[in-house]
């Protein structure tokens, strides 16, 4: 019988992070002071970060860094993920690929964003901190924050982009069930959302202008830290567990990956799966394997946007990073996959998209449905929207091994499930989805060229 589900004993669940700052060809550019310019140290960033996360976000030196004893505790609840091969969407495909996907769904909270929840709402309680703010899109990061503020004892404050508070309610609910305070961003509540809305006053909010309240928040407030959910080298970090597991899991396959894909907001994902693989890409043991983000034609800071110092948020509170970016002052469609709609990438991915060790492609809103709801039908799992991206950009890689007769092993993540995001699925099977392709013209506007 064909084994289709690869799990990990309890012992070989990671006990160390992967840093691939320590390790990649070209070290990111610096952060800069948002209002001097100058370079950022990690002292710098304690004001709104937790220390631990900030020394992280600057560690260049260190390639492991220890899960510590608590967190990987914690872990064990729901890790490892099963590694899954896709048997059902490869029959569909009549694809001569091997298709398989980590599927990061089984956490408590549906996706894979508890992985750096934990961490920082441990760093932050170890440090006495009593509040942390964040910020949300669909509610996936919000969720994962909220429970893991819960189980430390802190109080956690969130604020969720409008659009996506009013298209999925349970996303919410779910954030208070935990605890949280859950407020729609641009709101009255900070003189960033107050600013905001009194330029756009139907502004229906980004995760820019979402960071921007919760840092304002973090900044004002007692004894309060800022958290992130992507973007931020340190999130990415905490995520490699993701495919440190696969790696071992793949062992057990008898496979290794030619492509390795996965859906791209700020990075998070991205890198959780990508980077512990990247190692023997650097150390020449497996120099062939292809990496691909997917990510929203209507929001394509990898594949059209520029490479520039930008700010992380749209006040400009954050420190000005090397990214590919869209201006932080661009607001994407109001597309359902709202944990996407990010005007930049993290400085990690940045560089390592400008060096070419990595690829991207952007995919329409409605090919991603599409191939959602294939997926639901083999494989008996409802993916986020998110995650239908790195689905669908697997799909047409998969149908290119069959036009070229290649046989060759795709792994992609599967980041969450979309069972709280039965809206935007009742609206593409009601036929009322479309789809918000960003021209050049538009692109060029924004980016002032």
């Amino acid at each position: 019988m064909k084994q289709k589900r690869f799990f990990l004993p309890e012992g070989q669940i990671p006990d160390r992070w992967y840093n691939i700052q320590a390790e990649m060809p070209n070290r990111p550019l610096p952060l800069k002071n948002p209002k001097t310019g100058e370079v950022m140290t990690a002292e710098d960033l304690y004001p709104v970060f937790c220390k631990e996360c900030s020394n992280q976000e600057l560690n260049f030196t260190d390639p492991w860094i220890d899960i510590p004893e608590k967190v990987r505790e914690m872990y064990t609840y729901y890790r490892s993920t099963p590694l899954v091969r896709a048997y059902g969407l490869e029959e569909a495909l009549d694809t001569p690929a091997h298709i398989y996907f980590k599927n990061e769904s089984v956490s408590p909270i549906g996706s894979h964003k508890l992985n750096s929840a934990l961490a920082q709402a441990y760093y932050c309680k170890q440090e006495g901190v009593t509040n942390i703010t964040t910020e949300t899109g669909a509610g996936q990061w919000g969720a994962a924050l909220s429970y893991a503020a819960k189980l430390f004892g802190l109080e956690a404050a969130v604020y969720q982009v409008k659009i996506s508070y009013e298209q999925k309610p349970y996303r919410r609910n779910m954030m208070q069930i935990f605890g949280a305070q859950v407020t729609p961003s641009p709101s009255m509540s900070t003189r960033a959302g107050k600013d905001i809305l009194t330029a756009f006053p139907n502004h229906q909010g980004s995760l820019g202008t979402a960071i921007s309240e919760a840092v304002e928040l973090a900044r004002t407030t007692p004894n309060c830290k800022y958290t992130l959910g992507s973007v931020l080298s340190h999130v990415s970090l905490h995520q490699t567990v993701i495919g440190l597991e696969a790696e071992l899991q793949m062992e057990m396959a008898g496979e290794y990956p030619d492509e390795i894909i996965a859906c791209f907001g700020g990075g998070s994902n991205f890198g959780g799966i990508a980077f512990p693989f990247m190692r023997h890409l650097f150390d020449g043991t497996h120099t062939e394997t292809r990496y691909i983000a997917a990510e929203p034609d209507s929001c394509p800071k990898l594949t059209k946007g520029r490479f520039m110092y930008d700010y992380g948020d749209e006040a400009g509170y954050t420190p000005m990073m090397p990214m590919f970016s869209l201006g932080h002052k661009f607001t994407p469609a109001n597309i359902h996959a709202g944990g996407l709609r990010y005007h930049g990438a993290g400085v990690i991915v940045s560089q390592l998209l400008k060096d070419g060790i990595m690829e991207a492609m952007d995919i329409g809103q409605m090919e991603t449905f599409d191939a959602g709801v294939l997926f639901s039908r083999c494989e008996g799992i409802v993916p986020a929207p998110e995650s239908c991206h790195a689905i669908a950009a697997t799909i047409r890689r998969a149908i290119g091994c069959r036009e070229r007769g290649e046989k060759k092993v795709l792994l992609f993540n599967l980041t969450g499930h979309g069972l709280m995001d039965m809206t935007a699925y009742n609206q593409y099977l009601s036929g009322n989805l479309t789809d918000y392709r960003l021209t050049e013209s538009e692109i060029e506007k924004q980016l002032g060229k």
